[in-house]
């Protein structure tokens, strides 16, 4: 549940696509995507947010979160790195942005904004101590301590998927990465053939359910959280790892946390939206503006 009633303006922007919408009240509408320019110069790349954004503004929305899958000087709003955006390196994009609309602007790795879109839109919302973890592509995970999000040093707190495993790292075995490198398929193709009995993608699933466990026992070590929530694609196929993942879970060496943790499947359909908006709910806008009733 937010703070504020007042419209914001969410961006997801990735090296595919940017999608933007806005929060009214409790919804989201108008929501959009477009194709990223990736190739394109950092002035050009700019222009294309500031033009959808300017597309917005009849909105009347009063700040604008963005999520973006990189590192980010959250303190200067400068965007360190862009993943898939070569000329995204250094980008003022706070400073850029609130001088061309006098609003104030947000910006946060997007898996952190995933983390904090499910506290306060999702199932988490429950619970004060989440980490949330995207499974597609690559693997992302953000931190909810105490209720409010831990970001790190230039977002980087929660880096799990760069953390060495086995001859790999996390990554590498609990991303569509793993059904590739391991089975010559896609994550994807694999669930379908699940779900009509195919014996070896049943058995990839579950040697993938195994991985993520490890994991999770190691967020487990690290955090303690009462909750993980499952983003991604690869949620999809939740229900062809649970058991080996669950499994392997169970071997964790202190019950009294493992047995109480709770596993959530994400059910937002605008996740990444979500959490560009909830971004702004919890940095812009103070707790002494809510009114309490009398």
């Amino acid at each position: 549940m937010l703070k504020t009633e007042k419209p914001i303006l969410g961006l997801d922007i990735g090296g595919t696509n940017i999608k933007a919408g806005v929060l009214v009240v409790s919804d989201l509408v108008d929501i959009r995507t477009i194709s990223t320019p990736s190739r394109e110069s950092q002035e050009s790349i700019l222009e294309t947010i500031a033009d959808l954004i300017s597309s917005y503004v009849h909105h009347d929305f009063f700040a604008i979160g963005i999520g973006i899958p990189g590192l980010i000087d959250t303190d200067n709003g400068v965007v360190l790195n862009l993943e898939n955006i070569p000329s995204f390196r250094r980008v003022h994009l706070r400073e850029f942005l609130e001088t061309r609309f006098a609003k104030p602007v947000y910006i946060n790795n997007d898996a952190n904004c995933f983390a904090l879109g499910e506290y306060k839109f999702g199932e988490a919302q429950v619970y004060q101590h989440v980490v949330g973890i995207t499974l597609g592509t690559g693997l992302g995970a953000g931190i909810i301590v105490n209720g409010h999000l831990y970001c790190g040093f230039n977002c980087a707190a929660g880096e799990w998927c760069s953390a060495p495993y086995l001859d790999q790292d996390f990554e590498f075995y609990c991303s569509s990465k793993f059904f590739h490198s391991k089975f010559n398929a896609k994550a994807k193709s694999l669930s379908k053939k699940a779900a009509r009995g195919d014996k070896m993608a049943l058995e990839a699933y579950k040697e993938y359910g195994h991985h993520l466990g490890e994991l999770i026992k190691n967020i487990l070590y690290t955090l303690a959280p009462q909750a993980i929530v499952l983003g991604g694609s690869i949620r999809k196929a939740y229900p062809f790892f649970k058991e080996s993942m669950e499994a392997n879970i169970a071997t964790f060496k202190y019950p009294s946390i493992s047995a109480n943790l709770k596993i959530l499947i994400s059910d937002l359909d605008e996740t990444a939206i979500h959490g560009a908006v909830a971004l702004v709910d919890e940095y812009a806008v103070p707790v002494d503006t809510v009114s309490n009733p009398s």
